[in-house]
C-alpha cells in the first residue's frame, strides 16, 4: 500500500486517530506493518501489501474464499474431473467451465492463459447486450474521471475490472478494495503480471465500516459492486461520510414488473440496491444528488452452469430472463 493512505486512514471501529509501526518497505510502498487505534487500541495488519480494516463486529462472507476453496478441494478429490477441466479443447468446454479453468490457470500463475480463456468464457456467460452496456458505462466512468486528480478508490473492486481499465488509461493512483483479503492477493499477482500494479494500493475493508476520514475519497467509483454488500442498512451513509467529490457507480437495474427475478432478489436481500427507484430514493435519502447518466438497455440471461463440475453456478442471477437498464450513477 502507498504511504499517501496513511493521512487519509482513520480507525474504521471508533474512528480514532492510527499510529502505525512500519516494518518493512518495498520501495516507497507499506509491505508489512500495523496501524493501531490511539482511541480503542484496535490492530490493523498490513500483510504483503495489502492493509486489512475489518471489524470483528459485522457479520460477513468471504465468498472468493469459499469458491476458491469448494473448487480447490472438488478437484484434488476428483482428480479425473481436473484432468477433463484443464485438459479438454478449449471449444467443447461449457462457458461456466471455461471459467472456472481460469480461476485454476490463476492459481497457478498462468494470468495471460487465464486472462485469454476468461475472455472466451464470459462471452458464453453473457449476452452482446449485456457486455456492450457494461463497457458502455465502463468508459463512461473514465470519460468522467479523466480530466479530475487525486488517488480513486474503487469500492468492491471484485476481480479487478474496472481497476484495470483505469490503470490502464488514467495516470492516477488507484486504490482496489474488497472484503475478502484472499481476493486482493490474487488480484495484485494479476496485476503485477500485466505490469499494473505500480499505481494501486490494496486495502480490505467492509464498506458499510471504512477506514477512511470525513470527506477525504475525493472519487469512489465501484463496478456493480453496491449490491454485493451483505445488509447494507447503513451503507449509502457511510459512503456519504467519506466522500467529499463524487461517486460514480456502474450500476444495472431490474425491472421491477419483473416478479420472477424481483420474488429472487428480495428473497436474498438485494432488492435495496438492485431496482431504480429504491436505489435512487436510498441514495436521496443519505443525503446524496443523485443523476443517472449514459443509460442503456440490454437482454439478461440465466448463466450456464458448469457441466463438468456438477452444475456449479458463476452468479444465481437473473433466475429468469430479463432486460436490465444500465446506466452510471453519479452522487454528490
Amino acid at each position: 500500500m502507498q504511504p499517501y493512505l496513511i493521512e487519509m486512514l482513520e480507525c474504521p471501529m471508533c474512528h480514532g486517530d492510527l499510529t502505525w509501526e512500519i516494518t518493512r518497505r518495498s520501495g516507497e510502498r507499506i509491505a508489512e506493518g500495523e496501524a493501531s487505534c490511539q482511541g480503542c487500541g484496535t490492530a490493523y495488519p498490513v500483510r504483503e501489501g495489502v492493509g486489512a480494516f475489518l471489524t470483528p463486529d459485522l457479520p460477513r462472507r468471504d465468498l472468493w474464499q469459499q469458491v476458491d476453496s469448494q473448487l480447490t478441494r472438488y478437484l484434488r478429490e476428483h482428480p479425473r474431473m481436473e484432468q477433463r477441466l484443464m485438459e479438454a479443447p478449449v471449444d467443447e468446454l461449457a462457458p461456466a467451465d471455461l471459467f472456472h479453468r481460469a480461476l485454476v490457470l490463476e492459481e497457478r500463475g498462468a494470468y495471460e492463459a487465464a486472462r485469454e480463456i476468461e475472455e472466451k468464457a464470459n462471452r458464453g456467460i453473457y449476452s452482446e447486450e449485456y457486455l456492450a452496456c457494461w463497457e458502455s458505462q465502463r468508459d463512461a466512468v473514465i470519460e468522467q474521471i479523466s480530466e479530475s486528480d487525486g488517488p480513486i478508490v474503487d469500492l468492491a473492486s471484485g476481480r479487478c475490472y474496472l481497476v484495470e481499465e483505469m490503470a490502464r488509461r488514467v495516470a492516477r493512483p488507484i486504490v482496489a478494495t474488497d472484503v475478502s483479503p484472499r481476493a486482493l492477493r490474487q488480484n495484485q499477482q494479476r496485476l503485477k503480471s500485466f505490469g499494473l500494479y505500480d499505481e494501486i494500493s490494496l486495502l480490505a475493508f467492509d464498506a458499510r465500516r471504512t477506514p477512511f476520514k470525513d470527506g477525504v475519497v475525493k472519487t469512489l467509483t465501484t463496478n456493480v459492486g453496491l449490491p454485493n454488500v451483505e445488509h447494507p442498512d447503513n451503507l449509502l451513509i457511510e459512503l456519504r461520510r467519506i466522500v467529499g467529490g463524487r461517486f460514480l457507480a456502474v450500476s444495472h437495474f431490474y425491472p421491477e414488473e419483473d416478479e420472477a427475478n424481483a420474488a429472487a432478489l428480495r428473497e436474498a436481500g438485494l432488492s435495496r440496491l438492485i431496482f431504480r427507484d429504491a436505489a435512487v430514493d436510498g441514495f436521496v435519502a443519505a443525503g446524496w444528488d443523485v443523476e443517472l447518466v449514459n443509460e442503456c438497455r440490454g437482454k439478461a440471461e440465466p448463466i450456464p452452469r458448469s457441466t463438468v463440475l456438477g452444475g456449479a453456478q458463476i452468479d444465481a442471477f437473473p433466475v429468469a430472463e430479463t432486460v436490465l437498464n444500465w446506466c452510471v450513477l453519479v452522487a454528490r
